[in-house]
């Protein structure tokens, strides 16, 4: 898997009863259906206002951040509650809709460029890739903030107080004597890698709470490292005995293989797939870097009391490649299974009788896995998978996201998810019996061709009945699901047609009302969109529309912006621009 369009190699590339990560209470009741079992814990400023460390110093390289105590190695359950306007995951909840359903001030009223532009810009210290997340209501020195976490490829960590854009606390996650990564002469992450996944917070572990995030570092001697970090959401310091260090083993004769044994390699691999916690796990996904070297696909979980790994498997353990990596996408969950989509790798199309490769390669595949143990429980797979895999048709350049339960026409109830990659098609899958692996059929709910302009790099989202899809070299489209089946032909369109790598989009709305849906464009320079979720058609704004007054510079790839308390937040290649209303 590369993350190029194929039409233009040139461009760059436990269960607690009181939180569920990322999950608003307004769309927990949404999609009652589809989490009903889920409700645990689950990249320049051209502005002013810059923030500053006034509030907290930097951290040192053993992570121990400047605020209250919470080091140690206790996971006592704190106090905090999972509030509506917090955004704990990657694209909002586990089902990765991008719903935030708990907005109450932005409008599509007073969403335009005379009342709303860039209002801060939180400057960091490398690029940020991974996406933004925010706490409300949290006390930290004896004051309560509703904070901003931003992670760099710089290996930082930084807490930012998001009503005065004060730096509370930063943190460094590099060991001692070690750098973030270099990028081995690739631009697929450049200049160098660090924290390039979204995290995920619990705000029920530790006792203010917790930020996981996976870290790259290369060491004096020239080896390089992938750890798994637990930090107090009050200090930055380091819980649970961590950080830990992540390996792993398998059976199998494929990449990455001696002697029937596959090792983990961390000189090949990169953390890009978003981290998911679901009933006391953290589940995490790696990628090859750059395509280089004799790399397989990886799919890890660790206790998120303990850091220990729970869970270790390999996509194709007798094959070559399968990247896990879905353009930084989250994996989706409903609570029990974990849903991915698999990137270009050896699918092995000798089946069982019970339809599963006799191998156990899935590559290029949309899979269902279990928790514990970690392995996979059903799949699908397109019937031209071979042919997809040997042309860089990457299935798995896209992320999965479930939909709330559908009828049938006749009444029958439909668990499905949908997935999208660089063939251009959207597969809607019964998440009850995916459809597995023909080579004259795709034997998967439903197929939409022709619907599509170009290929997906990211994630869809969802709004009120309505999927919306940004793909490469098009415009972002609605698609309404009726009778559970997704419209073909998009009920509108934005008028905007976003270049490579498309848009991620995320809508923000009151319940159901005043939806906008919002896009990042990547580019020179970099610009942020609102449109009228109820009609693209509509464009509310963009970042262009007052001069150079909300511009932040450069765009960044696989971005999708994070709204909560009336401010959207966009990562960019030093820091995160602050969008909200200038009055």
């Amino acid at each position: 898997m590369q993350p190029q369009p194929p039409a233009s190699r040139t461009a760059s590339t436990g269960r607690t009863s009181h939180v569920l990560a990322g999950i608003s209470r307004f769309t927990v009741a949404f999609s009652l259906a589809l989490f009903c079992t889920a409700c645990g814990n689950g990249s320049s400023d051209s502005g002013s206002a810059s923030s500053s460390g006034s509030n907290g110093s930097s951290g040192s390289g053993s992570g121990t951040g400047s605020g209250t105590s919470g080091s140690g190695g206790s996971a006592a359950p704190s106090s905090s509650a999972a509030l509506p306007t917090d955004v704990l995951t990657h694209h909002n909840d586990l089902a990765r809709t991008g719903q935030m359903l708990a907005e109450t001030t932005l409008t599509p009223a007073n969403v335009n460029s005379a009342t709303f532009g860039k209002v801060a810009f939180l400057a960091a210290d490398g690029k940020v890739d991974g996406q933004p997340l925010s706490v409300t209501s949290l006390a930290i020195n004896g004051a309560t903030h509703n904070v901003i976490y931003v992670v760099t490829e710089h290996n930082s960590v930084y807490a930012y107080d998001a009503d005065n854009y004060a730096q509370l606390w930063k943190v460094s996650l590099n060991g001692t004597n070690e750098t973030s990564s270099d990028n081995r002469g690739c631009t697929d992450i450049t200049p160098e890698i660090g924290i390039t996944a979204t995290p995920v917070i619990d705000r029920s572990r530790g006792a203010n709470g917790v930020l996981y995030a996976v870290a790259m570092t290369k060491d004096a001697g020239g080896n390089y490292h992938h750890r798994l970090h637990a930090l107090d959401l009050a200090s930055g310091a380091e819980l649970f005995g961590g950080p830990t260090e992540i390996a792993a083993t398998a059976s199998g004769t494929g990449g990455e293989s001696a002697n029937g044994v596959l090792t983990f390699d961390p000189s090949l691999h990169s953390e890009r797939v978003a981290l998911t916690l679901v009933n006391g796990n953290i589940f995490m996904g790696w990628t090859a870097h750059c395509m280089g070297g004799n790399y397989t696909g990886w799919i890890m979980s660790y206790s998120a009391d303990t850091l220990k790994q729970t869970g270790a498997m390999d996509v194709v353990p007798n094959g070559q490649k399968g990247s896990v990596w879905m353009a930084g996408s989250g994996m989706a969950s409903d609570g029990t299974s974990i849903y991915v989509v698999d990137g270009n790798g050896t699918f092995g199309t000798t089946l069982d009788a019970n339809g599963f490769p006799v191998d156990n390669d899935f590559g290029n595949s949309f899979m269902k896995l279990s928790a514990s143990p970690l392995k996979v429980t059903d799949y699908f797979a397109s019937l031209d998978v071979v042919t997809l895999a040997n042309e860089d048709g990457d299935f798995g350049s896209g992320g999965a996201m479930l939909l709330p339960d559908q009828k049938t026409a006749d009444g029958t109830v439909k668990h499905l998810a949908v997935a999208a990659g660089k063939d251009n098609k959207i597969y809607v899958v019964d998440r009850d019996s995916m459809g597995k692996f023909s080579p004259t059929a795709n034997n998967n709910w439903q197929v939409l061709t022709g619907t599509l302009a170009g290929g997906i790099w990211g994630s869809p989202a969802y709004f009120n009945g309505t999927v919306y899809y940004g793909a490469l070299n098009d415009n972002i489209k609605a698609l309404p699901v009726t009778n559970a089946l997704l419209a073909t032909t998009a009920a509108s369109k934005s008028p905007t047609t976003f270049a490579y790598p498309g848009a991620v989009p995320a809508i923000s709305a009151n319940g159901t009302s005043n939806a906008i849906l919002w896009a990042a464009e990547n580019g020179t320079t970099g610009a942020l969109h609102a449109y009228d979720a109820t009609n693209l058609a509509t464009e509310l704004y963009n970042s262009n529309q007052a001069g150079t007054r909300d511009q932040w510079g450069a765009g960044n790839k696989f971005i999708t912006p994070m709204i909560s308390r009336g401010k959207v937040y966009v990562g960019a290649t030093n820091g995160v621009a602050v969008f909200g209303l200038l009055h």
